[in-house]
């Protein structure tokens, strides 16, 4: 007979039952700390101990480019960065390689990076459309030799700590597909996972901008000299000259990070908060981090947030005025028949996106292809300097050197809806109140060079908190990643995202639970689809901090227990069939192998919500072993 603290999970009624744990930790129901003992020694600390690395890699997926950093565990403070890569763009850095991939015709691997790009060019127009090339997408690059090189000897994959980083505001489900798609690369094995480590972007850059001292950073807003050369108002300019001071001074491509606090550093004390904005291709994400003394730890304020508005919009509204120019049907054709000049175009688009600053008065020159030119004319049977003429955009002329022409108003329009976008979500970030008095803002990410952005967030902050851009800014988010495979126990402290639970069945009360929830099992009354939480949306969660739940088989002869996780943004959540409540995963507890002698078999699961990643862990309480348990959130 079930007690009325006994719950029956939803959907397995007939397979198990789940006892809820009482409250242990912070107040909030069913979280307990887990010791460094507690649960098969599975703790960060632990693993270090028996396993120390040799070296931590970590790499940046962007979508528009991707690289590569590490630092070996024995001179934790110098962080190395990738070889320059063959080729690149005039006026484009390549510290990073394009996150493109040619597939030969059969779909085999080619080339990755600038190589794939360069090659794709160089192919006959004909030829080209058998070729599969992908641009701006995540995907997975391995490679050990320079590391080998560097240490001094040969070692294993088996020495090194992979990070991964991906945007804070991605769900668990992409998460799991780097970690699965990492496994499948042979990256790491799935017998060793804690040798892969996702890192959130956010949280990396952060976690690298605490150690800036002045010299590797422009001060937006400060007025006095900075590191030999004057602040100027144009910020165009500043940036400018800040990126060529460290151009001269930079010697290698290994960064030292200073083992004792910087003078930014010494600036943040007990409480200090700021706000890390990650300015990439294809996202932002902003996060809210607390200093905690004297170590320094990070505290999560706020839930990461963001939403697509990096700079890959601006490419988007280029093409919707290439649309209003030439016609819609010309582009989509073109984009077919002659797929290489429309990445020439694109990369000539993308050396004058990063010209345009707030006071430019000369024009913008843009180098149409050859092929755009002549293609245009069979299609249409008319010249493109008619197509202009007729298009009615004044903002944008013909040169006789076979260049549209765009005046700095009309450049910096395509800019201005991602950049609203952006300044909306900030406004509102700043309006919570968990994001008060935040005394810095960097700016991460190469989106943050672009002096339009950087203008825009400080006309938005009116002087409410400094806005500092660290030198090298399209690297942080790989130095920080490294820092953070070194020590990833730095964030101490992070608030869930969504509201997670399973459905449960509840004794019914009269008067509290709908009459249409109610169902009688064994002449018990029970009201079902109750949520039963496991944190809440924006709750904060401690490092190493879990969820306690006990579940028992139905029968003897059960070797596999299945649980349906659901999730939801809403804070409070009532019942699975709540509005915006979805099913997001799957718990599944395998307990073959591991029979107990008892006659109610008890499984103690503990589901871990303070890292980047939900974790499971389970045990049998009888005989003490190990329960192999997961947490799926792909198969849906």
């Amino acid at each position: 007979m079930m007690t009325e603290k006994e719950l029956v999970i939803e959907d397995i009624i007939t397979d198990a039952m789940a006892t809820p744990s009482p409250a242990k930790s912070m107040g909030d129901p069913g979280i307990t700390p887990l010791s460094p003992t507690h649960i098969l020694n599975d703790s960060e600390e632990n693993e270090t101990t028996r396993h120390p690395y040799v070296v931590v890699v970590a790499i940046d997926f962007g979508t528009t480019s991707s690289g590569y950093a590490y630092a070996f565990t024995k001179e934790p403070e110098c962080i190395h960065t990738m070889r320059r890569w063959e080729g690149g763009d005039p006026g484009v850095s390549n510290q990073k390689t394009p996150t493109t991939i040619l597939l030969t015709p059969d779909k085999k691997f080619h080339s990755f990076g600038y190589a794939a790009r360069d090659f794709y060019h160089d192919l006959d127009p004909t030829e080209s459309k058998q070729w599969l090339y992908l641009e701006k997408f995540k995907m997975n690059l391995h490679t050990t030799a320079e590391l080998s090189d560097q240490a001094g000897s040969d070692f294993d994959n088996a020495d090194v700590r992979w990070v991964i980083t991906v945007p804070a505001i991605w769900k668990m489900p992409a998460k799991q597909f780097m970690r699965e798609a990492s496994y499948k690369a042979g990256l790491v094995s799935r017998d060793n996972p804690d040798q892969l480590i996702i890192a959130l972007e956010p949280e990396a850059a952060s976690i690298y901008c605490r150690k800036l001292r002045l010299h590797q950073m422009v001060d937006l807003g400060n007025k006095t000299a900075l590191n030999g050369y004057s602040p100027t108002e144009n910020v165009g300019m500043g940036m400018t000259q800040a990126k060529e001071h460290v151009r001269r001074n930079r010697q290698s491509r290994t960064f030292l990070v200073e083992n004792v606090i910087g003078e930014l550093w010494s600036e943040l004390t007990e409480g200090d908060r700021y706000v890390v904005v990650d300015c990439g291709g294809g996202t932002v994400d902003l996060t809210v981090h607390q200093i905690r003394m004297p170590e320094g730890h990070l505290k999560e304020l706020y839930k990461a947030s963001g939403g697509p508005y990096g700079s890959l919009g601006i490419d988007y509204e280029f093409e919707k005025l290439l649309c209003k120019i030439f016609g819609q049907d010309f582009i989509d054709q073109f984009k077919i028949k002659r797929p290489a000049a429309w990445v020439d175009l694109m990369i000539a688009f993308e050396s004058r996106k990063r010209a345009a600053t707030p006071d430019r008065s000369n024009p913008l020159n843009i180098n149409l292809p050859f092929s755009f030119i002549d293609y245009y004319k069979k299609f249409r049977g008319h010249s493109v300097e008619h197509a202009l003429r007729k298009s009615n955009v004044d903002f944008v002329k013909w040169s006789s050197q076979g260049m549209l022409r765009m005046n700095p108003d009309a450049m910096n329009a395509l800019f201005k809806p991602t950049i609203d976008h952006i300044i909306q979500h900030l406004t509102e970030l700043f309006d919570k109140p968990e994001v008060t008095d935040i005394k810095f803002l960097f700016l991460v990410g190469g989106f943050a060079e672009s002096p339009l952005l950087q203008q825009a967030v400080q006309k938005m902050l009116q002087g409410r908190s400094r806005i500092i851009i660290p030198h090298d800014v399209g690297l942080t988010i790989l130095k920080g990643a490294v820092l953070f495979g070194l020590d990833p126990s730095v964030i101490k402290v992070r608030r869930s995202p969504l509201t997670y639970g399973v459905g449960v069945l509840n004794r019914f009360v009269e008067g509290k639970h709908p009459p249409e929830k109610m169902i009688v099992k064994d002449s018990t009354r029970w009201c079902t689809d109750v949520f039963d939480t496991f944190i809440s949306a924006d709750q904060s969660v401690a490092l190493g901090e879990t969820v306690k739940r006990s579940y028992t088989p139905a029968k003897p002869s059960q070797q596999v227990i299945v649980i349906h996780v659901y999730c939801s943004e809403k804070e409070s959540v009532s019942f699975i069939t709540d509005p915006g409540v979805r099913k997001c995963g799957t718990l599944k507890l395998d307990v073959s192998g591991t029979e107990s002698p008892a006659a109610r078999r008890e499984i103690q699961t503990l589901m871990q919500f303070g890292d980047t990643e939900i974790r499971a862990m389970a045990v049998d309480v009888a005989t003490s072993r190990s329960v192999k348990a997961s947490i799926d959130f792909l198969s849906q």
